[in-house]
């Protein structure tokens, strides 16, 4: 399943945390692409279905220093570490529903540091400013 187009890319062993706390195994693939370095594809691979969710590069660093009292992110994402540090915990949530996953941290860290050392965080908009400007190009010639 690993697509040779992102530039680093990470799977991670996770556990879907149902409402009556059972526990269901998911498999889910964390991809980055220097030319889109603000975003994170994650496709969660379950027994019976596959989701795939973009999710902010920052948003997923700041949840690694976020508690459970204040987690990262405000909308349909949030990423926090559990009280346990070596876990960390992701809610999802969407139309057809709320997730919540617990994963061990090392490997997320292991793959933010990756990313990190091809496009350091808050230098993203270097990265696209060409990207940006034969937009605005388009734009004004359309």
């Amino acid at each position: 399943m690993t697509d040779s187009s992102y530039d680093v890319v990470e799977v991670v062993a996770m556990q879907l945390i149902g409402s009556d706390a059972s526990v269901i195994p998911v498999s889910a693939e964390l991809s980055f692409r220097t030319s889109d370095p603000y975003t994170v594809r994650a496709v969660f691979t379950g027994p019976h279905t596959m989701s795939t969710w973009l999710i902010g590069r920052e948003l997923l660093s700041m949840g690694m220093h976020a508690a459970s009292d204040a987690p990262a992110g405000s909308g349909d994402v949030q990423v926090w570490r559990d009280e346990d540090p070596d876990y960390a915990l992701v809610s999802l949530s969407g139309v057809e529903g709320s997730a919540l996953l617990a994963a061990p941290s090392a490997p997320i860290v292991r793959f933010l540091e990756r990313t990190e050392e091809l496009v350091p965080l808050g230098a993203e908009s270097d990265r696209m400013e060409s990207e940006i400007s034969a937009f605005i190009a388009a734009l004004l010639t359309a």
